[in-house]
């Protein structure tokens, strides 16, 4: 199966024109022949937490950036994902791109950080939430919750994924390993240093990435879940900045010099696939041989032979306000079933699959 990491940067704070460049760039990747196809975190309308301003900020400024940012934020679903999900049908792929995601609710104004999942043939798969902003972010976003802690059943493989600092939660990682990802979806807003230089935040493209914490990050995920990694790294440069949101480039709240990239693919035995790329919009491709993953767990296999259920076991809550319960209770309900397991189901009980498939989505979100 052939992947494509889309390492290209948004039009900044125009939700509409960067749908259309995605579009582009979908269309692209899919003409040579990807069937997975990944773009960066908050790639709609952009990462919003490259300013980081505070009460030292213009009160003017500060509003309108916000306001901007919720008027180019996406809700699931609407129209913004019905262009994009044709766009995935007529391109024959999966796409996973980074949003902000305006919620649903009527009368509520919360912006979340989120990837959204769409099948080859339309359909929005699903979504998650980032579970925990980092830092500064939070002045932006909301907190996901257990019921986008999924990973979903397609005809190329297990699929899921996790946002930035995510991948270093150790036990929201160990989930994805327990529900059966196979294919693992690592998405930042760029490369940064974090141990070295006058900065935390200057760009860092020695060797691969440096010192900036992701390149270990996804090496290490994928050899713990035996999973390929499609990593996708944020860029931006001033001309990505349209005209009317010029203020943003010379404000001194504003940094995005680590916004260079650093998209990768990563094989189940951590090795790259694809290294890691720097400083320039590309599409990059990746060639997955499934029987890796295989081979792989041959030698360490986390959700079986090299488990010890019997010393230590991963409990989740599935409902916030209640205590947690083992995630072996609860896993079918939090993975999607194959359409066949679904059918032989739906025939034994005499259920049409459209309700049972909306049943278990409802015990899902309990």
């Amino acid at each position: 199966m052939r992947v494509a990491a889309i390492q290209i940067a948004p039009v900044f704070m125009d939700k509409e024109r960067t749908i259309k460049k995605a579009i582009q760039y979908i269309n692209e990747a899919a003409s040579n022949d990807a069937e997975l196809i990944v773009f960066p975190e908050a790639f709609i309308p952009g990462y919003p937490a490259y300013y980081t301003g505070g009460f030292e900020s213009s009160l003017k400024e500060w509003a309108n950036y916000n306001i901007t940012l919720q008027e180019n934020s996406v809700v699931i679903p609407s129209e913004d994902t019905e262009i994009l999900a044709k766009a995935a049908r007529e391109a024959g792929a999966y796409v996973v791109i980074g949003c902000n995601e305006l919620s649903e609710k009527p009368g509520n104004r919360t912006v979340y950080n989120t990837l959204l999942f769409l099948g080859s043939d339309g359909s929005i798969l699903g979504k998650h939430r980032k579970l925990m902003p980092t830092y500064t972010e939070r002045t932006y976003w909301g907190w996901g919750d257990i019921s986008d802690l999924r990973v979903f059943d397609t005809n190329i493989g297990r699929l899921g994924g996790l946002i930035c600092w995510e991948n270093h939660m150790i036990l929201i990682k160990a989930a994805m390993i327990e529900l059966g990802e196979e294919i693992h979806i690592a998405v930042w807003p760029g490369s940064w240093s974090i141990i070295s230089g006058p900065s935390l935040v200057e760009p860092d493209t020695a060797g691969f990435g440096g010192t900036c914490d992701l390149q270990p990050a996804i090496r290490e995920h994928a050899f713990e879940a035996g999973a390929f990694v499609v990593s996708v790294s944020g860029l931006l440069r001033s001309e990505d900045i349209p005209n009317e949101h010029a203020y943003i480039r010379d404000n001194p709240h504003v940094n995005y010099k680590w916004a260079v990239g650093g998209s990768a693919v990563v094989s189940p035995f951590g090795n790259y696939l694809a290294e890691p790329v720097f400083n320039q919009e590309k599409i990059v491709y990746a060639n997955l041989d499934p029987s890796l993953i295989k081979a792989a767990k041959v030698v360490f296999d986390a959700n079986g032979h090299y488990a010890r259920p019997d010393v230590a076991q991963l409990m989740l809550s599935w409902n916030p306000w209640a205590m947690p319960t083992r995630v072996h209770e609860r896993i079918m309900a939090a993975v999607t079933l194959p359409s066949s397991e679904l059918r032989r189901i739906a025939e034994k009980y005499e259920i049409p699959p459209e309700k049972l498939e909306k049943v278990l989505d409802e015990l899902l979100l309990r």
